[in-house]
């Protein structure tokens, strides 16, 4: 399996923690967070590892880890920086996408790690109790997750009126099998760039937009259940919920 970890971004909502290091480099328990991905890996023996970086890139320096640059990562978003590596995408290898900024347990990287469907995409089932610990109104920041009757997501990140809409919340980690690889470079390279997407403009494409598109245009999106285990980290308040990982 090949891992890409997508590194670029500034971590704004992060400062002062951010203001010397990429976001994936702000510590968790003494710990970087980029880190505890990286171990796991190095746990399971899986050598084929790549971190695409952008905002203070030199920062990010690990052994046997190949490194690519998004020159535009203070403009565009998580689509236009995976696809700086689409080199990667050449169809020989599995490809588990992971944001840098999420650090998950043992138990969540086996599930997505042992999914063999063409895109799975891993859904947390609890996530209401780790949001309701985060924040007052879960509902603000949660994102809809519908399932449809063949077990596959039909509609994923958009604004949700009611809990009814959200039957779990994307991660941030997707496994898509090695076949499907070069079919979703080349959806990716077909899409009008002068459009916009969700609001946003083609380098700005939100990556559930972009998995939206693949659900009703190229291939199902098949949910791997969990059950908390992992936690994202976007603001410095984020950082005391450790517990969850543990779960």
């Amino acid at each position: 399996m090949r891992v890409i970890i997508l590194a670029a971004g500034q971590g704004t909502r992060l400062r002062p923690l951010t203001n010397d290091r990429p976001k994936c480099m702000v510590a968790l328990k003494e710990k970087p967070l980029i880190k505890y991905q990286l171990d796991l890996f190095e746990q399971f023996d899986i050598k084929d590892i790549n971190v695409i970086t952008g905002y203070l890139k030199e920062k990010i320096d690990f052994k046997g880890v190949s490194k690519y640059f998004n020159p535009k990562f203070d403009s565009t978003n998580m689509v236009s920086t995976l696809f700086c590596a689409s080199e990667l995408f050449d169809g020989n290898d599995d490809i588990l996408v992971a944001y840098g900024d999420i650090v998950y347990n043992e138990k969540v990287f086996q599930s997505i790690a042992n999914a063999n469907n063409g895109i799975n995409v891993v859904v947390d089932k609890n996530w209401k109790e780790y949001w309701s610990a985060r924040m007052e109104d879960p509902l603000r920041d949660a994102e809809t997750l519908k399932i449809d009757e063949k077990g596959f997501i039909k509609e994923l990140g958009k604004k949700p009126k009611s809990y009814d809409e959200i039957e779990g919340q994307y991660i941030g980690l997707v496994k898509i099998r090695k076949d499907i690889v070069p079919k979703i470079k080349e959806y990716y390279k077909q899409l009008d760039r002068d459009i916009l997407y969700d609001g946003k403009d083609f380098d700005n494409m939100y990556m559930t937009s972009f998995l939206q598109m693949i659900a009703d245009n190229l291939y199902p999106l098949s949910p791997v259940f969990v059950n908390n285990g992992w936690i994202e980290i976007d603001e410095p308040s984020d950082l005391q919920f450790s517990e969850f990982v543990g779960r």
